[in-house]
Order: structure tokens, then C-alpha cells, then sequence
């Protein structure tokens, strides 16, 4: 009899460090001061707030 079962699977590796999300908050603070599309203002934003979820911003 053979065995049938899969294997596990592997763990999953983060796409992004920390430093990486630091660097990317940055440059939506960067960008978001240069804009003057209140549109896109709002989806930095958003997205700026999702990744303060992940990397806080520094004290």
C-alpha cells in the first residue's frame, strides 16, 4: 500500500519587511502632500491607514 496522503504545504514568506512598508508609508506621505486630486488624496489615505496597520509610523 502506498501512501496517499500530500504533503503539508509550506509555510508562506512575507512579500514585504517592515522596512519596506516604512519606506512605502513615506512615500505615500510624500505623494499625498503633492496631490490635488481629492480622489486620490482619499484612496492614499486609505491606503496609507492600511499600512499603519502593519508598520506603525515612528513616535
Amino acid at each position: 500500500m502506498t501512501d496517499t496522503t500530500s504533503p503539508e504545504p509550506a509555510r508562506a514568506r512575507a512579500l514585504l519587511s517592515t522596512a519596506d512598508m516604512k519606506l512605502l508609508r513615506r512615500a505615500l506621505e510624500s505623494h499625498a502632500r503633492s496631490t490635488e486630486d481629492r480622489d486620490e488624496l482619499a484612496k492614499i489615505n486609505a491606503l496609507h491607514h492600511r499600512l499603519g496597520t502593519y508598520a506603525p509610523a515612528p513616535e
